[in-house]
């Protein structure tokens, strides 16, 4: 059975409470990802911010030209992670039925990798092309 922690991908650059919106986009924009877990100071994560989040202060903060707001205003505060040891076939399911398309992943509650739907289709599509087809 396929665990998340083989098919994670690392968090180079997580996101800061105290990091200035045009700072968090960018990482975000270099990530490929449609968002980041936002993280403390032992890497615990706290949050998440995604480019839904960013939209509208983009739009206002741009309009404005004002760009004081910080991660810690906008992120979403209970993020959804999952634990490095758990199974594919688990987070497929709970894709199948939760809003989230990318989830930190967390080994004793330290950020560790970053987990989409697109790699979890990725797997459960390479898992189903190796199966023989029996006539």
């Amino acid at each position: 059975m396929m665990l998340i922690n083989e098919v994670m991908y690392p968090v180079n650059h997580a996101l800061r409470v105290d990091m200035v919106l045009p700072d968090a986009v960018q990482l975000i924009l270099d990530s490929g990802f449609t968002g980041l877990p936002v993280v403390n100071d032992e890497d615990r994560v706290i949050g998440f911010l995604s480019e839904h989040d960013c939209i509208p202060f983009l739009l206002n903060s741009s309009y404005y030209t004002d760009n004081r707001t910080l991660v810690r205003d906008i992120m979403y505060s209970t993020p959804l992670c999952i634990s490095s040891h758990g199974t594919v076939i688990d987070l497929a399911q709970t894709m199948s039925t939760s809003k989230p398309k990318v989830y930190p992943v967390v080994d004793e509650g330290r950020l560790v990798g970053i987990v989409s739907r697109n790699h979890i289709m990725r797997e459960l599509n390479s898992m189903l092309r190796s199966t023989r087809v029996v006539a």
